[in-house]
């Protein structure tokens, strides 16, 4: 790989931003958000995770001329069928309301007891070169965990206060931003990205 690399996020979210630049801190790129192109947030009109992340890519290479990264991720609860799934953001029907989604997902799971609360995160990462790039990368990664009847910590963002990661004994928000990065679905999706990359 080249030493620098420019590179288009295809997200508003302060949150995801601020991951992707500490996971991809190693890497000699320069880094900007949609939004420092003037590239609105696109209508997520797809089923799946994976054509909402194309979407978003496609998108943001044509705004900007450059590579894009776009992410689409979200919390997929078995006891819900799969739900809020792609509809994470805005499962309340306001756009990343995280207290209103989570409030919304604490109710729909009020009848279902422990044990019974069995959850992934869930991301996708589509790395496109230019818009009509015709094989882009596409990686996955997810995370089990549980849902919590009360919220924990305060780290994070989204319904990480409410996912519970078993073999580190905390919520997400519990965890360090670090050991986040290192184990959630996205930093495992990004390292399967990297290693497309790299190849």
């Amino acid at each position: 790989m080249s030493a620098t690399r420019s590179l288009v996020v295809a997200s508003n979210n302060a949150g995801k931003l601020r991951e992707f630049r500490e996971l991809l801190e190693p890497l000699a790129w320069e880094l900007t958000a949609q939004a420092d192109h003037g590239i609105s947030a696109v209508e997520e009109t797809g089923l799946t995770f994976v054509e909402n992340a194309l979407l978003k890519a496609r998108a943001a290479c044509l705004g900007s001329g450059l590579p894009a990264l776009a992410d689409d991720s979200g919390l997929a609860v078995s006891a819900l069928g799969g739900a809020p799934g792609i509809y994470s953001a805005r499962y309340s029907g306001a756009q990343g309301d995280d207290q209103a989604n989570n409030d919304k997902l604490l109710e729909a799971l009020a009848e279902v007891p422990e044990g019974q609360r069995g959850a992934q995160y869930h991301c996708v990462l589509v790395y496109m070169r230019h818009a009509e790039d015709p094989v882009p990368i596409i990686v996955q990664g997810s995370w089990p965990g549980e849902i919590l009847s009360l919220p924990r910590g305060e780290g994070g963002f989204g319904y990480d206060p409410l996912f519970w990661v078993p073999e580190q004994g905390m919520s997400v928000a519990e965890l360090s931003p670090e050991l986040k990065n290192r184990i959630s679905h996205r930093g495992r999706a990004l390292t399967a990205l990297l290693e497309q990359l790299e190849r």
